[in-house]
């Protein structure tokens, strides 16, 4: 599985996967897990973060998705500023070096692999190799409470910014997560992640990743 940066740039390249995404996304959030309010006629889950400005990181098998997410600016609206914003005691955070992650999905036949790198550790190595790409200091991210303790696990550092919250009968936390290198080399070493991961096609060369190639031990 490669993981394919699409931007404002070059998502001429990928119009196809990006409608298979949109409609994949509301098999996972209106059908599996039952998110009714984001439901269209149409039938693609898309909305109002979905701009220009959002970047793709879509995990690719041939042009079959297989994980995704999404980073959106904090510099304009977010889940955390406009839905959420009694997550974070000081207020949503703005700075153009944070992204907000969101939209994290591993499609179902292959959650819980076994066999060489899960999808979902790939995916998520690839937001900081990202991150680590275009000069990111750092990720918010709105999710379940049971989340935190994995992201720990990984290796990354992530900070509460407030109060759990009880949100549709789920115990629901706003956190921010460094970016840096120790991070990203945790999370390969400790998932059998082999390395730099990311595919920047149609994207200027200037943009290719700088940090350095990576084997884990055995």
């Amino acid at each position: 599985m490669d993981v394919h940066v699409i931007r404002r740039d070059n998502r001429h390249l990928y119009s196809d996967i990006l409608e298979d995404y949109f409609r994949l996304r509301h098999q996972i959030y209106v059908v599996e897990r039952e998110w009714s309010v984001l439901d269209r006629p149409d039938k693609r889950e898309i909305d109002q973060f979905d701009t220009d400005e959002t970047v793709y990181l879509l995990g690719l098998e041939g042009r079959s998705i297989i994980a995704g997410m999404r980073l959106v600016p904090t510099t304009g609206p977010t889940l955390l500023s406009e839905l959420f914003p009694k997550l974070s005691l000081d207020g949503p955070v703005r700075r153009p070096d944070i992204y907000e992650l969101s939209r994290i999905f591993v499609v179902r036949n292959r959650r819980g692999e076994h066999a060489g790198p899960r999808a979902e550790a790939v995916i998520q190595a690839a937001a900081m190799e990202y991150g680590l790409s275009v000069g990111l200091s750092a990720f918010t991210i709105v999710l379940e409470s049971w989340w935190l303790p994995r992201l720990l696990d990984q290796g990354w550092v992530a900070r509460p910014l407030g109060l759990p919250i009880d949100i549709d009968q789920m115990s629901t936390l706003a956190v921010i997560v460094d970016v840096n290198e120790q991070a990203w080399t945790k999370i390969c070493l400790r998932r059998s992640v082999p390395g730099a991961m990311l595919v920047w096609q149609g994207l200027p060369v200037i943009e290719r990743p700088a940090i350095r190639a990576l084997v884990p031990a055995a």
